[in-house]
């Protein structure tokens, strides 16, 4: 789904330690409490028809939770949630809104749980984007486009978004509306919004969702998605709906649910528009690095904070994956490695920015971007001439540990390598002679277990 990012997503949980992610692992649960009613299983198929009279059956009143939540200053659920709704009428939301949502405003410690036991699994980029940017998968969305060639030419036309970046995000994120969640949303954003980790953020996707059903854009029935809350085929959170579905088939409703020309539309509209996609301009492309050269060549450039004018790039001896050189022009753009000097190489131009922006996982936004390339016909990608080592968690772990030791911030020690943790690497690897490519190798952490480690840490920037 689009994202801040601070948001939650289902596929950060089943990334790679190597992210560019702010999920976290395992935490302890609150308090047992009296457990929430089972949700419904209802997984919305095609969209229901309406009948005159008759209302949705509500869900069972969760439990509210025992206590008070210490963020709040000890208010219990219910008083909480009357603070809430009044800050809903005080954004517009009608009271025909708010009574339609009242029964499912309600209490779901499995949701808290859930959310504080999120896990990190290690996958690298080339499992993942084998299994999630395959030549199957290409094709289907391949296919996708030209089942519904209007409303993708329509938003290429309005928003300069190509199609294959709009699929790829669709088949990433639900398998082009197969895979939609089965959870009702509202219960899951006010568990959120009283729980402490993220409280302000999903108060607003609370607000958010009841602006949408006040809008007629779905009912709050119709509101079933993932356990975080997002909603639709391209997973928007509440907020991005509201702020950036369109109604591109002109039944009135904004549908992100049921309705593909809504789907495309109000995906290019979020690019676009939300996350600032630059029309015409390339996102991600497939390189190679002078792996000959690799005691001169200076991989500490490669970094997304770093960006060289394509010209520079050819000169240090990148070419194109198949050989052809790289245009003599001063497009910026800057080396990936997602998986180290030895792993797949890629130049990231301004538009890749996007993706990370969507879902910070650089796992998830490398695959994105590269799925989208393949739609758009490039070949497949060169796989590397060896597996490429990754540490295990607890080895994360503890080269975090000691890279804290000798002066960095990285942020949580988590074993999620974020861009602290990955500057800090390269920083590391540069002091010890080694290639920096800010991938965090056995040698590496073998250095910094010895004895003269020596604090070594310099300005480091204060971002994740």
């Amino acid at each position: 789904m689009p994202t801040l990012s601070i948001r939650i997503h289902v596929a950060v949980t089943i990334f790679a330690a190597l992210a560019v992610s702010s999920a976290a692992l395992s935490q302890p649960a609150l308090a047992p409490v009296r457990p929430a009613p089972a949700r419904p299983a209802a997984a919305p198929q095609p969209k229901p028809v309406a009948v005159p009279g008759q209302q949705p059956a509500p869900r069972p009143v969760a439990a509210s939770p025992r206590g008070g939540a210490a963020c709040h200053n000890g208010m219990s659920f219910d008083r909480f949630l009357t603070e809430l709704k009044q800050k809903a009428v005080a954004e517009g939301v009608s009271q025909r809104a708010m009574a339609e949502a009242a029964p499912y405003l309600t209490y779901d410690q499995s949701i808290v749980n859930r959310d504080r036991g999120q896990r990190v699994f290690g996958q690298v980029f080339t499992e993942f984007s084998r299994n999630r940017a395959s030549d199957g998968a290409a094709k289907n969305a391949q296919a996708r486009i030209r089942m519904h060639q209007a409303a993708f030419n329509r938003a290429e036309k309005e928003y300069g978004v190509p199609p294959a970046v709009i699929a790829a995000f669709w088949g990433l994120e639900s398998s082009f509306g197969a895979e939609l969640g089965k959870l009702h949303t509202l219960p899951s954003l006010v568990s959120l919004a009283y729980d402490c980790r993220r409280s302000e953020m999903f108060q607003k996707e609370t607000i958010a969702a009841l602006k949408i059903v006040d809008r007629g854009d779905l009912t709050a029935s119709e509101m079933i998605g993932s356990w975080a809350g997002e909603l639709g085929q391209t997973q928007f959170l509440p907020t991005h709906y509201f702020n950036y579905a369109v109604d591109y088939d002109g039944d009135g409703h904004r549908d992100l649910l049921h309705s593909a020309p809504d789907v495309i539309g109000s995906t290019a509209n979020y690019i676009a528009n939300g996350l600032k996609w630059r029309r015409g301009e390339p996102w991600l492309q497939e390189v190679r690095a002078p792996q000959n050269l690799a005691s001169s060549f200076p991989w500490d450039q490669a970094d997304l904070t770093i960006k060289l004018p394509r010209s520079k790039w050819a000169q240090l001896g990148v070419t194109f994956a198949d050989g052809k050189p790289l245009p003599n022009d001063d497009l910026p753009a800057s080396m990936l490695l997602p998986m180290g000097r030895n792993g797949p190489a890629f130049l990231a131009y301004a538009n890749f920015a996007a993706y990370t922006e969507w879902n910070n996982s650089l796992i998830y936004s490398t695959t994105a971007g590269y799925l989208a390339t393949r739609i758009a016909g490039a070949a497949p990608m060169r796989q590397p001439a060896a597996p490429v080592a990754q540490l295990p968690l607890n080895e994360l772990k503890e080269l975090q540990h000691l890279l804290v030791r000798a002066g960095f911030n990285v942020g949580k020690v988590d074993g999620i390598m974020g861009q602290l943790s990955r500057t800090a690497v390269k920083t590391m690897q540069i002091k010890y002679g080694l290639p920096a490519d800010s991938w965090p190798t056995a040698e590496l952490l073998a250095r910094m277990r010895g004895p003269r480690a020596e604090p070594a840490a310099a300005a480091m920037p204060q971002v994740r």
